[in-house]
């Protein structure tokens, strides 16, 4: 019997330990995630300084997280490390810089692909601004970009049970893509009959010139 209730101590301290660690994890998340989602609208305010600020304070409390996040509470860091991801993702890409590896930002597998593929609304709302300022060719950039990331991530969706929830990301991004390609090409077209417009005008113009 002393045994037994050996046992159960030792059981009872390390469950107490990671339920600790749980706790912590969850409550010092938010930080992650708040200085992340600060850096995505740094990005879209055009404050790249700014925005390389909040993702090194997300990712310096990422390192500590990950201290207090061995074993099977590892799993509460996921949330906080995909958004992480997602806002370095979409900083990378708006410096020019291609998409960052998952050696360089150091996250796990799973909070890479799913960051991923949340990088794609942000690109589609790059995509969108863009248009809005008449710049097509960075609208088209912004564009393949979602392309990629979609095409070279789907396959992963067999994967759904161990990427857990990663299929439906996958469908978000899928459609995502076709309606940010029915835009851009709409608005292709429209530009594309207003300068058949402005060269039609100029030509008559001429014409009644001389």
């Amino acid at each position: 019997m002393e045994r037994l209730r050996d046992s159960l101590a030792e059981v009872e301290k390390s469950l107490l330990d990671q339920l600790q660690r749980r706790e912590r994890l969850i409550k010092e998340s938010r930080d992650v995630i708040s200085s992340s989602s600060r850096a995505i609208i740094r990005v879209h305010e055009g404050r790249l300084g700014d925005a390389a600020d909040e993702l090194r304070r997300a990712r310096s409390l990422l390192s500590e997280l990950k201290k207090a996040g061995e074993g099977p509470v590892g799993k509460y860091l996921v949330s906080p490390e995909t958004e992480y991801v997602e806002a370095s993702v979409v900083y990378s890409l708006v410096r020019g810089r291609g998409f960052p590896s998952r050696e360089e930002l150091g996250s796990s597998p799973e909070a890479y692909v799913l960051g991923l593929l949340d990088s794609v609304g942000e690109l589609k709302r790059l995509v969108l601004d863009s248009i809005m300022k008449g710049d097509m060719k960075k609208a088209t950039r912004f564009f393949g970009l979602m392309e990629e990331t979609y095409s070279l991530c789907s396959p992963l969706a067999v994967y759904d049970h161990v990427l857990n929830g990663a299929r439906r990301k996958i469908d978000v991004a899928r459609m995502l893509v076709e309606d940010t390609r029915g835009l851009l090409t709409e608005e292709t077209r429209r530009e594309r009959l207003s300068l058949s417009m402005e060269r039609l005008s100029r030509k008559l113009d001429r014409r009644r010139g001389r």
